[in-house]
C-alpha cells in the first residue's frame, strides 16, 4: 500500500468539517435551555417532549409520512415496471421516452412546480390537496427509480430467466423467483431515494399544497420565518439520528453480506482445488469384479 498523504487527509477532513459542522451545531443548540438559540444558557432536555404538545407540527409529521409512503408505493411499482420494459424490450422511440425520463429530474424544482399548479388547477380543477401532492411528487419520483432499475436490470443476462423458463417455470414464476431478487436492491434503493425526495421536498409541495396538506418543510420554514427555535431543533436532530441510524444498518447489512458471499466463494474454491479422494480397496474389488 501506498503511503498515505498527509495534505490529502487533511483537505479531507476540513471538507467533511465543512459539511457537517452545520449539522452538528445544530443537534447541539436542540439541548439549549434559551428560547433563542443563538446564545447558549445550560442543558435541557425539554425541548423533545415539547414536539409532541405541538398539535400543528405532529400534524404536519402525520401529513408527511403519509405522503411519502402513497408516494414509494406508486412511484416504486410504475418505475420498476418502466425500467425493466426500457430495458428488455426494443420498440420505436425507446431513445426519445429514456430522455423523456431524464427530464423531470434536470427541469428546475420551481418550473415543475409551476407547470404542475397550471395544469391540474387547469385541467382538472384542483387546488391544492393531498392528492394533488401524491400525484406532483409521483411525476418526478418515477424517473429516479426507473434509472436505478433500469440499471440494474441492463447489466443482468436475460438467459437466466430464459433458463428458468426451460427448466419449466412460467412466466410470472421467472420473474418472481429470478429477475425479482436480482434487481430487488435497485427497487430498493430506488424506493429509499423516492422516500427521501418526498419527504424533504419544498418547492413542488409548495405550489401543490392546500388546506390541511401542509408537509413538514411547509412547517418548518414558515416557523423559521420568526426565528430558529429549540423545537425546530429538536425534530430536525431525530430527523438526522433516524437516517444516520438507517445508513448504518444498511452499511452494516451489506458488510455482512459481503463477507458472506466472500466466505461462500472462498469454500467453493477450496473444494473445487481439493484433489479427489482416493480410492478404498473395497470400490477397488468392486471394480475389478
Amino acid at each position: 500500500m501506498k503511503p498515505r498523504n498527509r495534505l490529502l487527509t487533511i483537505y479531507a477532513a476540513i471538507v467533511y468539517v465543512f459539511l457537517f459542522a452545520p449539522i452538528v451545531v445544530l443537534i447541539v443548540f436542540s439541548f439549549n435551555d434559551s428560547k433563542r438559540s443563538v446564545n447558549w444558557k445550560g442543558f435541557t432536555l425539554d425541548w423533545y417532549p415539547t414536539l409532541f404538545t405541538d398539535h400543528a407540527l405532529v400534524d404536519a409529521l402525520s401529513v408527511t409520512l403519509r405522503l411519502a409512503l402513497v408516494v414509494v408505493i406508486i412511484s416504486t411499482v410504475v418505475g420498476t415496471l418502466l425500467g425493466l420494459a426500457l430495458a428488455r424490450v426494443r420498440f420505436r422511440g425507446r431513445a426519445a421516452t429514456e430522455t423523456l425520463l431524464l427530464l423531470p429530474m434536470v427541469t428546475p424544482e420551481i418550473i415543475m412546480g409551476l407547470s404542475l399548479l397550471v395544469f391540474f388547477s387547469a385541467a382538472l380543477g384542483w387546488h391544492g390537496s393531498f392528492t394533488q401532492l401524491v400525484f406532483a411528487q409521483v411525476t418526478f419520483c418515477i424517473s429516479y427509480v426507473a434509472i436505478v432499475v433500469r440499471a440494474r436490470a441492463a447489466g443482468m443476462s436475460a438467459q437466466l430467466e430464459e433458463a428458468a423458463r426451460d427448466l419449466g417455470a412460467s412466466a410470472l414464476g421467472a420473474f418472481r423467483y429470478v429477475t425479482l431478487p436480482l434487481i430487488f436492491p435497485a427497487i430498493l434503493s430506488g424506493a429509499l431515494l423516492s422516500f427521501a425526495l418526498s419527504f424533504d421536498d419544498y418547492v413542488v409541495t409548495t405550489f401543490n399544497a392546500g388546506v390541511g396538506s401542509s408537509t413538514l418543510p411547509l412547517y418548518i420554514y414558515g416557523r423559521v420565518k420568526f426565528g430558529v427555535t429549540p423545537e425546530i431543533n429538536a425534530i430536525s436532530t431525530i430527523i438526522v439520528t433516524v437516517t444516520a441510524v438507517a445508513v448504518l444498518v444498511a452499511w452494516y447489512t451489506g458488510q455482512r453480506r459481503n463477507a458472506t458471499r466472500a466466505v461462500t466463494e472462498d469454500e467453493s474454491e477450496t473444494d473445487l482445488a481439493a484433489p479427489p479422494p482416493p480410492a478404498t480397496p473395497t470400490s477397488r474389488a468392486g471394480a475389478g469384479a
